[in-house]
């Protein structure tokens, strides 16, 4: 995922000095013409540099769009706004992923155990360009996920994204990955789109489409912001591509990338804020610009960091997933009653020495803020490597050690089973801060989010969890 550049701040000494040592026609006429003069002086100064700060972040209040009152309440049930059988958790594949053909065959029998949501892209990430010239198709690569999603049982989830070189300007019939990052280019929305409803139609059991992905190419460097205009274009081009195929295809936007600034070092005015830090305002009014220009949507996509985008600044791992339940219940609020979709999420640092018990810990965790916040659905980027022994977060391990699911697979299948949209949530409380609990009628999941051994009550009962351990308990 990719982080835009950040804004540059103005400083006193670059203020334009433009009032200096102005008196006015009758500077003559005592002290108090003065003071007015001074005042009046001030005033304009502020103005001026509040236009210049405007100019030179491209921020401006709220996006010149409706902003949110009040954050949305906590859940009391999984996944506002979504219906019973909606797409909630799951996975996104990537380069090195799971093959119906290749295998590994452990991978694809521990997935097919308890199926859940699998995301994939059109084009990148292991998939061929789809379209490499007009008219030519080359449905290969994309035909091949597609059947693996199937024959998990998963429920298959695409991404549109990203586009053929020749709707960015490059050569038809070749394919260069460097540009894949780059955005359709306005004259090819109509292709873009016709390409999209191409996709659903050779896919009609697909009933849920994403938008592009992070903005990718949408960044306007001269005005210092995202270009949403250009966005929400392609967007509604598409939308309406995909309703015409099947009215009932559900479709979001704007698959904008959160990431926020640690505490102190915020880079300009936000209305979001926490402990965790505060959001950039260009990313949040591109979302704004959205929601209230798009032709429709289905759900609002999102995705993101909780760390900031300091790497140089350690916040503690456990402490900053509260961004993610923040977020999301701004997102509903804004959104009003369209679900929240986290497309991609990550928690680590980089570098990190985590531990697998550490790192799970942090992964359940997060799970938990999601559901607390009412998202709908939260997709985990699999970073597999094909043959590694070891693999840092990975849902199963590589080939040469078999392919088996890893803790972080079970733990995105006990949500899925355990935590489906529609679920009732109950209030169970640990007597230790130190162990997170979610719960409902049936389980209940409880994380120790420290290195050493821990004691706490739930429900009366007593429990001792080791170092970062995860416990499903059954109610």
């Amino acid at each position: 995922m990719d982080v835009h550049p950040q804004a540059r701040l103005s400083r006193a000494s670059d203020r334009p000095a433009l009032l200096r040592n102005r008196h006015g026609r009758h500077g003559s006429n005592g002290g108090r013409r003065r003071l007015i003069l001074i005042a009046l002086a001030a005033a304009l100064a502020g103005l001026l540099i509040s236009t210049i700060f405007l100019v030179v972040t491209g921020w401006r209040p709220g996006g010149d769009e409706p902003g949110v009152s009040a954050p949305a309440a906590p859940a009391t049930r999984v996944g506002a706004g979504a219906s019973r059988g909606w797409p909630s958790w799951g996975f996104t594949h990537t380069q090195n992923t799971v093959d119906y053909q290749q295998g590994p065959q452990q991978a694809l029998t521990d997935l097919t155990a308890q199926p859940m949501a699998q995301v994939t892209p059109i084009m990148g990430w292991g998939v061929d360009n789809p379209l490499p010239r007009p008219g030519e198709f080359n449905w290969a690569s994309l035909d091949r996920r597609m059947a693996t999603i199937r024959q998990t049982k998963g429920t298959p989830v695409i991404t549109l994204c990203c586009a053929p070189d020749w709707m960015k300007g490059g050569p038809a019939g070749k394919t260069d990955w460097s540009r894949l990052e780059l955005a359709v280019e306005s004259k090819r929305f109509d292709d873009f789109a016709k390409l999209s409803a191409a996709v659903a139609k050779r896919y009609p059991d697909v009933r849920y489409y994403a938008v592009w992905n992070e903005f990718k190419g949408f960044w306007n460097p001269s005005r210092n912001r995202w270009d949403y205009e250009g966005y929400t274009k392609l967007y509604n081009k598409v939308y309406a591509a995909l309703k015409k195929v099947n009215r009932d295809i559900k479709v979001g936007g704007p698959y904008m990338v959160l990431n926020s600034n640690a505490p102190g070092h915020q880079t300009g005015p936000s209305e979001l804020t926490g402990s965790w830090g505060s959001m950039d305002q260009r990313d949040l009014n591109a979302i704004k610009y959205w929601m209230k220009h798009k032709k429709g949507a289905d759900f609002l996509v999102v995705d993101g960091h909780s760390m900031p985008v300091q790497k140089e600044i350690r916040l503690n791992e456990f402490q900053v997933l509260s961004k993610f339940s923040e977020v999301t219940r701004w997102l509903r609020a804004l959104g009003k009653g369209l679900p929240v979709w986290w497309s991609e999420w990550y928690v680590e640092p980089v570098p990190s020495d985590w531990t697998e018990e550490r790192r799970g810990a942090v992964h359940t965790v997060a799970m938990m803020e999601f559901v607390r916040g009412g998202a709908a659905s939260a997709y985990y980027w699999n970073p597999q490597t094909p043959t590694t022994a070891t693999c840092a977060g990975c849902l199963w391990t590589g080939t040469a050690q078999g392919g088996a699911a890893t803790p972080t697979l079970g733990m995105l299948q006990n949500f899925t089973r355990w935590f489906p949209p529609g679920t009732a949530l109950t209030d169970v409380k640990s007597s230790n801060p130190a162990v997170r609990v979610l719960a409902q009628q049936r389980q209940i999941v409880a994380v120790n989010t420290t290195a050493q051994p821990a004691q706490t009550q739930l429900e009366g009962n007593p429990l001792a969890l080791g170092p970062y351990e995860v416990k499903w308990i059954s109610r």
